[in-house]
């Protein structure tokens, strides 16, 4: 739609506005990656990241940012992927890579084969000895030692790559746990190994079994699994579900989840769910006035400044912060499928919004409004009406949506009258239910003799 793919707001605007409500250019800087229209900052972005998540996230924006356009993104995403990798021991996501670059970063960045054999044989040495070790601790059935030697398996699998024998490693502690951290532990690298296998109903799974642990989670822990879920039901495409798991995170989260996701994603998916789900109390009771999420909200302050220009009805300027924002959302590797689907949502919302207080309205004004062309709207109208979310008829030949307001007065009395008889039935219940106790006409269990 227009009023998302060609904002016309500029990019210098945008940071003014940003900065008259509070934000330093050195804020600004700080949190570009997350916020602004303009081309990623892959170095400043990869580094909220650590770990897996974050070789996958830069092999992702290599994957889907324009090769014509955007080479110089490609390729640096590529040399940081390539570069992280060599410092762990997952040849496989080497191999992957190696292809991908294509001799294109020059010698330093091809393939590798003595590192890869370097890695492998120290692999082999070392499941060899922890398969020693396991062998041992069921040998003399000591319950704990069993539990940390499927541990250090599972730690082993998911630091090279194997992540389905990661996942089958850590899930088979629980027969060994003893207590609720133990519990906790195994739910918490469960969660790990299948998010990024994309596996989100164990996330979902998992998550719960954390939750019913009988001793109390701690900030950060409960903070962690509200995250997780919000990511499940994301990828569930519940996002009014995700919405309030995000909401619903502690700002004790800080950094502490990175192997996952950082806190500038948290207010990112959350505000945008928020947007697309929520009616405009639960927007200002759960989003705006929430203390928790606001500490969120301060790290992306486009999100925060859409959110307060939707509730404020200032669609013009949400819908070219959501264009501007666009371009850098496609590259995120948990929101771009939902990318569309949410801003039709929030595009949608807020048409219905803007004509929800008047009688009639122009359709030319409310195109400026929208950014858009009076074609266009009179389509996306047409669409609203159709589904039955607006209850308004157009006026095709002088450009005028007119509400079909339903008849305030016939509406009251029918409530009325619903009213009576509702009242009338509860009073006559009561008559007799009084009758009855007064004549002592109730019925008594009696013993029965078979």
């Amino acid at each position: 739609m227009q009023g998302e793919d060609e904002p016309s707001g500029s990019a210098t605007m945008v940071e003014d506005e940003i900065y008259d409500n509070g934000t330093s250019p050195d804020d600004e800087k700080r949190n570009r990656p997350i916020i602004t229209g303009e081309q990623l900052d892959i170095e400043a972005y990869a580094s909220l990241y650590s770990g897996r998540t974050k070789i996958t996230r830069l092999i992702f924006i290599a994957d889907h940012c324009d090769a014509e356009t955007n080479q110089t993104m490609q390729l640096e995403a590529l040399r940081m992927a390539y570069d992280e990798i060599k410092k762990g021991e997952n040849a496989l996501l080497f191999r992957e890579v190696v292809p991908k670059i294509d001799r294109r970063l020059g010698p330093n960045y091809g393939m590798d084969a003595t590192w890869c054999e370097m890695v492998e044989r120290r692999a082999e040495q070392r499941k060899e000895k922890l398969e020693n070790e396991l062998n041992a601790y069921r040998t003399n059935l000591i319950k704990e030692s069993i539990r940390m030697g499927y541990n250090d398996f599972g730690d082993f699998y998911y630091a090279h790559g194997a992540l389905g024998d990661a996942f089958k490693s850590y899930v088979r502690t629980r027969d060994y746990c003893t207590t609720s951290k133990h519990i906790i532990h195994m739910c918490m690298s469960a969660i790990l190994v299948s998010i990024e296998m994309g596996q989100f109903t164990h996330v979902t799974s998992y998550v719960s079994k954390a939750e019913q642990t009988p001793e109390a989670l701690d900030a950060i822990t409960s903070a962690k699994l509200r995250c997780a879920a919000g990511l499940a039901h994301l990828e569930a495409k519940k996002y009014k579900l995700a919405a309030r798991k995000f909401l619903e995170t502690g700002p004790e989260l800080g950094s502490h989840y990175n192997e996952v996701i950082a806190p500038q994603d948290v207010a990112t998916y959350g505000g945008l769910c928020a947007l697309a789900t929520f009616d405009r109390l639960e927007l200002k009771s759960k989003v705006i006035d929430n203390v928790n999420f606001r500490n969120f909200l301060e790290l992306v302050p486009v999100v925060r400044e859409l959110i307060n220009d939707f509730y404020s009805s200032h669609y013009a300027s949400c819908l070219d912060y959501l264009g501007n924002l666009k371009p850098n959302l496609l590259l995120d590797i948990h929101l771009h499928d939902h990318v569309e689907t949410l801003y039709d949502q929030i595009r949608h919302k807020a048409l219905i919004q803007y004509t929800l207080p008047f009688v009639s309205v122009d359709l030319h004004m409310m195109a400026n409004a929208f950014k858009t062309s009076v074609t266009g709207l009179e389509k996306e109208l047409e669409t609203l009406i159709t589904n039955n979310q607006i209850q308004a008829r157009i006026d095709s030949h002088n450009k005028i949506l007119y509400a079909r307001h339903a008849d305030q007065r016939n509406a009251t009395f029918q409530r009325v009258l619903q009213t009576g008889s509702e009242f009338d039935r509860e009073v006559r219940s009561m008559l007799l239910r009084a009758n009855l106790i007064k004549h002592d006409y109730n019925q008594r269990g009696g013993s029965r003799k078979i």
